[in-house]
């Protein structure tokens, strides 16, 4: 990735990392499948009408939206309104480096470079560390939901790339519209009329503020630059950048929320920032691997046989 690419996409990790506790602040007496819906909804209205549908058959984008948001989303609200952490969320929910590099090496054989497989190990060992760092107890089925959370997302993350839809602001406004009425219905049918009709009444500042951070700046701005990212370079360059966001989420917990790291988060904050560092390294040229006996000692370079 050149070097504008790469502050975009450290500027989407920041976003996203400051989100779960943007999360956490607003949903207050919210229910949350309604207050996702809330999101998007935000997302999608008006500018569905001033944002042209991207040029790829709508199931690809309907397909989209229900795995990177309505899926995602809808299972990571859950899972905090059951009792997982907003710093734990974000750790959690980076499983989602694995499953798309997984399934994009698997559906898009796009097959990882041995530096990007590198960095996601330490990526989930710095993972592994931070999480044995907060200590604690979390719900069981808060634990499944996130984990499931980062499936959906991962293969959303794998069809975005396959569609190659130009305009990653396009993809991001016109995939929101299938998320609002299922998850409406599904607040409905899990918290009930009462809860929801409450829920729209006592929204809140905090409430709105939330939405409006959530919806404009990691929504908008967030997925139409991840989107344009991933149409752009295959998904082992862009996803691994994600691992920063519980970097930054453990930053802003510590800052507005005083949950003070322990010295196992701050040394497994360290290991995911080195592993984004490594999984980035470039790939050494076609020309170096020619040369390189070692790696193709039977090639040749502009018609000269290798040497024995």
């Amino acid at each position: 990735m050149n070097r504008r690419d790469t502050l975009l996409a450290v500027l989407v990790a920041s976003l996203w990392g400051f989100n779960f506790v943007v999360i956490d602040w607003g949903m207050g007496s919210v229910p949350p499948l309604l207050f996702a819906a809330i999101r998007f909804t935000v997302v999608a209205i008006p500018a569905c009408f001033f944002v042209r549908r991207p040029p790829v058959p709508f199931r690809t984008v309907a397909t989209v939206g229900a795995f990177m948001s309505l899926g995602q989303f809808g299972l990571l609200y859950l899972s905090m309104h059951l009792g997982m952490p907003p710093g734990l969320a974000a750790l959690v929910l980076q499983a989602q480096v694995v499953f798309t590099i997984v399934i994009a090496a698997v559906v898009l054989r796009e097959r990882p470079s041995r530096a990007q497989v590198a960095g996601v190990a330490l990526g989930v060992l710095g993972l592994a560390v931070v999480a044995l760092g907060r200590g604690g107890h979390v719900p069981a089925a808060a634990l499944v939901l996130c984990v499931a959370a980062g499936l959906s997302w991962g293969i959303g993350n794998v069809v975005s790339r396959a569609s190659r839809a130009p305009g990653g602001l396009a993809l991001t406004v016109w995939s929101a519209t299938i998320v609002p009425v299922p998850l409406l219905a599904l607040s409905l049918l899990v918290d009930g009329p009462a809860a929801v009709g409450h829920g729209l009444t006592h929204l809140g500042w905090d409430g709105a503020a939330s939405t409006v951070y959530t919806a404009g700046l990691c929504s908008l701005v967030g997925y139409a630059i991840f989107n344009r990212l991933l149409s752009k370079y295959p998904s082992g360059n862009v996803v691994p950048w994600v691992l920063l966001a519980p970097v930054v989420a453990m930053a802003a917990s510590w800052a507005l929320l005083g949950e003070v790291p322990g010295t196992a988060e701050i040394a497994g904050a360290i290991l995911l920032v080195i592993s984004v560092l490594i999984a980035q390294r470039p790939a050494r040229s076609p020309r170096v691997a020619a040369l390189d006996p070692q790696i193709a000692p039977s090639r040749t370079l502009k018609g000269v046989p290798a040497r024995p």
